[in-house]
């Protein structure tokens, strides 16, 4: 488990069933694990927790992924540009980071950009 449900409770600030609260947790957790696999260990790695919490609000939070809406002179906007379960640049970069999946380094192609071709799939005049 990536939280307890209290702690979602918690940080929303309002009363919820616990099936919506566990069907919070294993859609952000099964989000997370399309990212990072099985590489989370138990208890889970520091940073894990914090993404979980801000996936499942989401989901609570906005879970039609609207923008704005109104209702007769009251607009209410919400300010998060992510909606529903889908990661933002700066949470995959916290998992991959929890995990040691670091881009970087790593990611780095350290071949040379001109290299020339001997051999060639047609005859050459």
């Amino acid at each position: 488990m990536l939280f307890l449900l209290a702690e979602l409770r918690a940080l929303l600030g309002t009363p919820m069933s616990d099936e919506r609260a566990q069907l919070a947790h294993d859609l952000s957790y099964d989000a997370i694990m399309g990212e990072v696999g099985a590489r989370i260990s138990t208890p889970p790695q520091y940073g894990i927790k914090t993404v979980a919490l801000s996936i499942a609000a989401r989901i609570l939070t906005n879970p039609q992924g609207l923008r704005s809406e109104q209702a007769g002179g009251m607009l209410q906007s919400y300010a998060d540009s992510q909606t529903g379960v889908v990661l933002s640049d700066d949470e995959l970069r916290r998992l991959k980071k929890a995990v040691g999946m670091l881009s970087g380094a790593g990611m780095l192609n350290i071949a040379p950009t001109e290299t020339r071709i001997t051999t060639y799939p047609w005859r050459q005049a």
